[in-house]
């Protein structure tokens, strides 16, 4: 399992200059930073669903370099931490505190190891886009997440659809689907330069691994942890060109082209510990 994670660092910390520092970046840092406040938000979806922030403890795991930490700071939250397993992001995550004067915490770290990296627990534990993908069990991620939250504390998770997952995303036109659905323990392989947020970059690191995670032993394995569903909700649009021929639409999100049967592309799950 080293051998995944290693590999996978590699690659993160590679996409993280990329998705931080380049010009091209769809991320947006020069607007968050010297645009006026607003000029860079969250994406619609989680505008919509997300509620009041404000007077929050927030958790937020798998943060990338932070920049949603921070938008969930400047909402009004009481106090914000990050983690990621990328130094590289860790690093940026506090040069982007640094350079902005927002107080947060980064913590970098594998997720499974977070209870022995960060004490206390939240009002919010927050988990969006591009997460579970990169880990290889759901039940220890879902008790993770459990014991970071208050009672009563709230868990929202948004995330790319298991079904949108099992396309190849560089396939130039529809295809049928090229991956399994359901979860296998072996990962699946990905050999790859592109970098999803600047398709003028190339990395150097070539290979990843990933794995699947159907909705139902997502939703199953947050039960178990204990907390308890409030909705699951699914959305024909995601953040990111996660397919070659997508199209952009409102919100900072993307969908399968105008004709094309609507697909699931994300999902949304908003679940509370008990009292």
């Amino acid at each position: 399992m080293d051998e995944f994670f290693r590999s996978n660092e590699r690659k993160w910390n590679e996409l993280a200059e990329v998705n931080y520092s380049s010009a091209s970046s769809d991320y947006g840092v020069d607007a968050f930073l010297n645009g006026p406040e607003g000029a860079r938000d969250l994406h619609r979806t989680e505008l919509e669903e997300l509620g009041s922030v404000e007077g929050l403890d927030i958790l937020h795991l798998q943060c990338h370099f932070g920049m949603d930490t921070l938008l969930l700071a400047r909402k009004g939250a009481k106090s914000v931490t990050g983690l990621d397993f990328s130094p590289v992001a860790i690093r940026q995550a506090r040069d982007l505190a640094e350079k902005t004067g927002i107080e947060a915490r980064f913590v970098e770290g594998n997720l499974y190891d977070t209870p022995q990296l960060i004490d206390g627990t939240y009002d919010l534990v927050y988990v969006t886009w591009g997460t579970i993908c990169w880990l290889p069990d759901i039940e220890g991620w879902a008790r993770v997440v459990a014991h970071f939250l208050k009672p009563g504390g709230r868990f929202y998770f948004l995330d790319a659809h298991p079904v949108l997952m099992s396309f190849d995303d560089l396939a130039p036109k529809p295809h049928a689907p090229v991956y399994d659905y359901f979860h296998k323990p072996e990962p699946i392989a990905f050999d790859g330069t592109e970098a999803y947020a600047d398709e003028s970059a190339v990395l150097q690191t070539k290979r990843s691994y990933e794995w699947t995670h159907p909705v139902g032993e997502v939703v199953t394995a947050l039960i178990d942890a204990g907390l308890a569903i409030e909705y699951l909700h699914e959305f024909d649009t995601v953040a990111w060109k996660a397919l070659a021929f997508m199209e952009p639409c409102e919100g900072g999100l993307y969908r399968l082209p105008e004709g094309m049967p609507r697909l699931p592309l994300s999902y949304s799950i908003s679940a509370r510990k008990a009292l």
